[in-house]
């Protein structure tokens, strides 16, 4: 959507396809990064953005035992927004699309999954959608393949991602937040278990971490006893816990962390998941695939208002952000390595957790780091000044 805004805004006609009739769904990932927000400040989008429903967080904290130390206090990036925003994905994504509609370069088509890439020769001219009334083709000068880390284009282009792994999967649910909760997201670590919480206004969010591959395992032990984890996990919540009240309540993230080597093809360029799936450590997955947009419009828009692209050009926008990616997912692994599954594997106090502990404690200007990487990332993009 990012990148179709920024592209009609350039004057490239560009067309959107969406497999769905409307984005009302529960996406979960819905973390506003302040980087995304200085690049809607730099569209002149920011205060209207800001004015829909939302929740802000200036500081990040992990509850370990019944010690809480302080991870990441956003209150001195250098960014207009200091803090991340929480806003669910369909109103972030209705907002992106009101605006791109402003121009009459832009036209979302839903109800349209694109299911084939169309060719001449080795080229991407387009792709094949089906639609509820037939098939759809649609060419182009440049498809752009932002379709998820399950990727059906990426599929039929042929690219395949490398798997990097990760010893966790991610059950999401939501319980009510009552007044006297806490007010700051939280990630709770205890007797082996991981759970983070984000603050929706009117409930919370719950991100429970287990083992790779042992959610039925863990159904098979019943409701109540998942109850009785997340009560002995956070203990405030153990008033609320029977709202969980059947497992359909509960929605298992697969959790995959994987990249391709060459994310172009000529006249093909996948960005964000469909490039390099992240692990939701941070949040930092919807941030990454914005900023890939913007270096994809930086980079691309003047050549497509001229007709062409090469495969040099597409190579380009990979060299922008492949470094990017690649050092984030690093520190995801690293953390997924020694924190995640250590914990999980039974570890209730790894040696990286004890020694972060200490340190913040004893110097806590080091909360801004995580905060710089969380909030801007390794290499923030802006929006040409140029576009109008």
């Amino acid at each position: 959507m990012m990148a179709a805004l920024l592209f009609a805004r350039a004057g490239v006609r560009t067309i959107l396809l969406e497999k769905h009739a409307d984005f009302l769904r529960d996406f979960r990932g819905d973390t506003i990064h302040p980087s995304t927000m200085e690049i809607m400040s730099e569209l002149g989008l920011l205060e209207a953005f800001l004015e829909r429903p939302h929740q802000e967080v200036t500081s990040l904290a992990g509850n370990l035992g019944d010690t809480v130390v302080q991870v990441a206090d956003f209150t001195h990036l250098p960014s207009r927004c200091k803090f991340l925003a929480f806003m669910p994905q369909w109103d972030f994504l209705n907002f992106l699309a009101e605006e791109a509609k402003r121009y009459p370069t832009f036209e979302l088509r839903t109800q349209a999954r694109a299911g084939d890439l169309l060719w001449e020769g080795e080229r991407v001219v387009g792709v094949r959608a089906q639609t509820p009334t037939g098939s759809l083709e649609i060419r182009a000068t440049l498809t752009v393949a932002a379709d998820g880390r399950s990727s059906l284009i990426r599929e039929r282009a042929g690219l395949r991602p490398i798997d990097l792994g990760a010893p966790m999967d991610v059950l999401w649910l939501r319980l009510s937040k009552f007044r006297d909760d806490p007010h700051e997201t939280f990630g709770y670590i205890r007797n082996g278990r991981i759970m983070a919480l984000i603050d929706r206004g009117a409930y919370w969010q719950c991100a429970y971490v287990i083992s790779k591959g042992t959610f039925q395992e863990l159904r098979a032990r019943g409701l109540d006893a998942f109850r009785q984890d997340v009560s002995s996990l956070v203990p405030f919540l153990s008033d609320r816990v029977e709202e969980i009240d059947a497992w359909d309540d509960v929605k298992l993230l697969t959790v995959q962390v994987n990249r391709l080597t060459q994310w172009y093809l000529p006249g093909l360029l996948c960005i964000g998941d469909a490039a390099h799936a992240m692990s939701p450590i941070g949040g930092v997955g919807i941030n990454l695939a914005i900023q890939d947009a913007v270096a994809a419009a930086n980079l691309l828009a003047g050549k497509l208002a001229r007709g062409t692209t090469s495969a040099a050009d597409l190579r380009a926008v990979q060299r922008r952000r492949e470094r990017a990616a690649r050092l984030t997912q690093t520190l995801q692994l690293f953390i997924q390595r020694n924190v995640i599954g250590r914990v999980l594997g039974g570890d209730h106090a790894p040696p990286v957790l004890a020694g972060l502990r200490g340190l913040v404690r004893r110097l806590p200007i080091l909360t801004r780091i995580p905060a710089r990487l969380i909030g801007l990332g390794f290499r923030p993009e802006h929006v040409e000044a140029t576009r109008s």
